[in-house]
């Protein structure tokens, strides 16, 4: 009987809450029904300005994750790669570009059950 009493009583201090709960709005977002906000500072998608890249590669030796990888023939014939499963969109490699070429911008990424949609070619340049 004592321990029932104790319980009850651990129970009155959360009163309060739990009806303020049942007559509050709801926390979470009806999202693929309604548009969310996306904060003008959310770092999204990764995209280039395929015509700033010279492939110097900075952006690849600055990525923490591994998640871009530049594959050279020459000078002027490289692919830029980017896999979207290893990235954890930081933006380090938009700062550390210094010809303006990578950005991220407030786009969502769709989800991708197949594997193939992990990875994308940013820059495919050939000899010019």
């Amino acid at each position: 009987m004592k321990t029932l009493l104790k319980k009850i009583r651990s129970f009155f201090p959360l009163l309060p809450n739990i009806i303020s709960v049942f007559f509050s709005k709801p926390e979470t977002e009806n999202y693929p029904f309604e548009k969310t906000h996306i904060p003008a500072r959310y770092r999204g998608r990764v995209n280039i300005r395929e015509h700033n890249c010279v492939g110097c590669s900075l952006c690849v030796l600055d990525c923490p994750a591994s998640a871009l990888e530049m594959e050279k023939k020459s000078k002027n014939q490289f692919r830029l790669l980017h896999y979207r499963d290893r990235c954890t969109y930081c933006g380090q490699c938009e700062q550390s570009c210094r010809f303006d070429a990578i950005f991220m911008d407030n786009d969502y990424i769709k989800p991708a059950d197949d594997k193939q949609d992990f990875f994308v070619v940013l820059v495919n340049r050939d000899e010019s």
